[in-house]
């Protein structure tokens, strides 16, 4: 049977771009080692975090899975960064890790024109550089028009500890051996990158007396902007905080010639961002002590997970280590932490769209282009399925800019910097985050989503409903005025707010600093839902510097729109550096904007590219 469009891959890259290729009406299969293990989360029990919460909400408003499976299979959430600007602060939310492969599985069950088989793929078949189908591990040939790689961690890969080396993916699952050679053979760049977990705890053997406890918002929170919360407030699970100490230290830096790491039994390369604790102690030398959470894995099983003590030191290491641990004295370690190392490709033979440079119709996403995280990986399973479907219907890629969505900050790192780590979303890669926030994600992308079809129309009326919302809330503001009566006076003072000299628009008091919506309303109704306040509220305090961002995004819109020809050759550019002719050549920037982005092209390279853009091909550069 012949597909239109093939998935290989059923971790949380492949879940999206199978779902939204189906959705969109693309006859699809989804090939995936297990079918139990789609939507499995091998690491940390939760979905968001800093910037990557942003993601999620992203998702969402792009029509994929994550942010509605999320809100129906977590037990704690929460906002982090509350306390601080609105460009930092994201949705966290501890997931249960056999209800949200449960409910994801579910999802993929009732889309149609979607198709899941359990196999192995091994070779592509490829016909004058264009993908027209898989090889399977028992030979068999399934053609299709399109083909998406999301295949994890488990090309050729590496499990850890200590100096023991075993070959196999995460969760003893088999791994894949003979891909990323075929990758290799047609021409892509295999590099080899490393990441981790850490230990799981059995929940009956910690004396959580001796921890911190973490709670759950005393707030409703959705990643969706579908569907109502699907929980209670007062039934959320704690987390506890806990710290390493010094004599966690002795034992880790006794025994760092046993880590895998550091025994040299490594060969990938790690996330900077999200280091082995033995790694923190080698580089953050003067810290006398470092931050771990306990968190719950699921409400189905008794097993705890020790965020930030990722190790790959040999299990009798492990047991004091955890061991030396406040609350953990007596803990039994269920499973040990472990390093995975594995084969990923270049992400610079990559498009923006996320097609390869190589093979024409062949889509990569998630950690197979060098990104590490659950909703990095997502969010560009979502963009490789809605462009492998755009491509079949002989229509324009959808590529994300950088000022609207981290998604497009995402992979424009990715196609243009590249990586020789595993990637991981930080709220500082964007600069412009402040227009990239947690609450408007639906503002900046719902319209791109309804374009290209990767939403319903009652979503797409959620949206429309909730901009109508926000207009008439602003026209409220400006046309009701707080009166300077006793009462207010009064309320202004015990609340240690200056008495406004006259009678003001709400709108105006707003934009002081120390004046907020919640404050006003103990003088003045505001008929409005909690998220248009928040909205409003924001718009309005920062509405300067969101307005001086978008001056700096039309500036850096301009570059975006001078495109630069598909077969340019830059050996013809006279007095161009000859670092910047090299990357210019290796990543083929798309656009003048994308160009000023690579690494060793200065200035002056982008002037001079641009009049030979200019006395070429006119003053409308060409696709």
């Amino acid at each position: 049977m012949k597909y239109e469009i093939i998935v290989v891959g059923g971790g949380h890259a492949g879940i999206e771009a199978a779902h939204i290729a189906a959705f969109k009406g693309h006859k699809t299969l989804l090939i995936t080692m297990n079918k139990k293990n789609i939507g499995d989360m091998p690491c940390n029990p939760s979905i968001g975090g800093t910037a990557k919460g942003i993601i999620v909400r992203e998702i969402d408003a792009l029509g994929g899975l994550m942010g509605r499976i999320a809100d129906i299979s977590h037990f704690q959430i929460k906002m982090l960064n509350n306390s601080k600007g609105p460009a930092v602060r994201s949705l966290r939310a501890q997931a249960d890790k056999v209800t949200y492969p449960k409910n994801m599985q579910e999802a993929l069950e009732k889309t149609n024109n979607l198709d899941i088989l359990e196999a192995t793929v091994e070779d592509l078949i490829i016909e004058k550089d264009k993908v027209k189908g898989v090889i399977t591990a028992d030979q068999n040939k399934i053609f299709c028009d399109a083909v998406i790689l999301t295949t994890g961690t488990y090309l050729k890969a590496n499990v850890l500890i200590g100096s023991e080396n075993t070959p196999s993916g995460p969760h003893g699952e088999p791994r894949s051996n003979y891909l990323s050679d075929n990758l290799k053979k047609y021409g892509f760049n295999i590099q080899r990158l490393k990441t981790g977990t850490p230990q799981r705890i059995k929940a009956s053997s910690i004396d959580f007396s001796k921890m911190q406890p973490e709670y759950g918002d005393n707030r409703y929170w959705t990643f969706s902007f579908d569907n109502p919360p699907a929980y209670k407030i007062n039934e959320q699970q704690r987390c506890y905080l806990i710290y390493t100490n010094q004599n966690t230290h002795k034992v880790i830096l006794d025994n760092l010639n046993k880590s895998a790491m550091y025994g040299g039994y490594v060969t990938g390369i790690g996330p900077r961002y999200c280091p082995s604790i033995e790694d923190k102690l080698v580089r953050f030398k003067d810290k006398e002590r470092h931050q771990l959470f306990l968190e719950p894995e699921s409400l189905y099983y008794d097993e705890w997970y020790l965020q930030g003590f990722s190790t790959s030191m040999p299990r009798d290491i492990q047991e004091k280590m955890v061991h030396s641990l406040s609350g953990l004295e007596n803990a039994i370690i269920t499973k040990y932490a472990y390093a995975i190392e594995y084969d990923a490709i270049d992400p610079l033979q990559i498009k923006p769209s996320l097609e390869s440079k190589i093979i024409e119709n062949l889509f990569t996403a998630g950690q197979i282009n060098g990104t590490s995280g659950y909703e990095e990986a997502a969010g560009q399973g979502l963009i490789a399925g809605i462009n492998a479907a755009l491509k079949l219907e002989n229509k324009d890629p959808l590529i994300l800019k950088r000022n609207d969505a981290y998604i497009g900050v995402l992979i424009d790192d990715l196609v243009t910097k590249g990586t020789a780590e595993p990637y991981r979303m930080l709220t500082s890669r964007a600069e412009f985050r402040l227009i990239l926030r947690h609450d408007n994600a639906d503002l900046r992308l719902r319209e791109y989503a309804n374009k290209v079809g990767s939403i319903t129309k009652e979503q797409y009326q959620n949206y429309l409903n909730r901009l109508n919302a926000i207009k008439k809330g602003e026209e409220y503001l400006k046309e009701t005025k707080l009166k300077i009566t006793e009462d207010n006076k009064k309320i202004c003072v015990e609340n240690q707010k200056e008495i406004p000299a006259s009678t003001e628009t709400l709108y105006d008091l707003i934009k002081r600093p120390e004046i907020t919506l919640t404050f006003l309303e103990k003088m003045v109704n505001i008929p409005f839902s909690e998220e248009i306040k928040e909205e409003l509220e924001i718009m309005i305090k920062y509405d300067g510097y969101i307005k001086k961002i978008y001056k700096e995004v039309a500036k850096m819109q301009k570059l975006e729109e001078k495109m630069i020809p598909k077969d340019i050759d830059y050996q013809k550019v006279k007095n161009l550096a000859s670092e910047a002719r090299q990357k210019l050549e290796k990543i083929r920037p798309i656009s003048l904007g994308q160009a000023t982005r690579i690494s060793g092209v200065n200035p002056a390279d982008i002037s001079i590219l641009s009049v030979y853009l200019k006395k070429e091909y006119g003053k409308d550069e060409q696709k």
